[in-house]
């Protein structure tokens, strides 16, 4: 990735958000059971080893801040470790085969008058379907950059 490109990815990625420790653990749980259904095919594999993984969290539930902290950061560098080396990704998201194979028009295209339809969609979606809002750092109204590398979208 030459210079230029970083700098243009640079101006279009969002800031991210500063996040609370609660909600730190929360995001590593869901990351590490997404990185667990990477790894697992059979889902009765795959409850055993997140009832494993909750109860690990669980036991850690009332610790001191410092304790809490060291723990945050052991579990970032285990989920770290066993990344997979392609994750799973459902098709119609970023990443996967089907990502944008047909995209829905604009309803300004759709509808040139203004008249929408009452069951019309009244909110606006990310590329990765999720609804728009500024205060969770993904805002698809301007431009989003899709990295097909780590699947995700920035």
């Amino acid at each position: 990735m030459n210079a230029a490109f970083a700098e243009a990815a640079a101006q279009v990625r969002q800031k991210p958000l500063t996040l609370t420790h609660n909600q730190q653990a929360a995001r590593l749980y869901r990351h590490s059971l997404r990185c667990l259904l990477s790894w697992c095919i059979d889902r009765e594999i795959f409850n055993v080893e997140a009832s494993a993984i909750r109860a690990e969290f669980d036991s850690n539930r009332n610790i001191p801040p410092a304790a809490s902290e060291r723990l945050l950061r052991e579990g970032k560098e285990k989920l770290f470790y066993y990344t997979h080396p392609d994750p799973y990704c459902v098709p119609h998201m970023p990443g996967g085969s089907m990502f944008m194979r047909n995209p829905p028009p604009p309803l300004s295209v759709c509808f040139p008058d203004g008249n929408y339809p009452h069951d019309a969609p009244k909110v606006t979606l990310n590329p990765d379907w999720s609804i728009c809002r500024p205060e969770t750092g993904k805002s698809a109204t301007g431009q989003v950059l899709v990295d097909f590398s780590k699947k995700n979208v920035t």
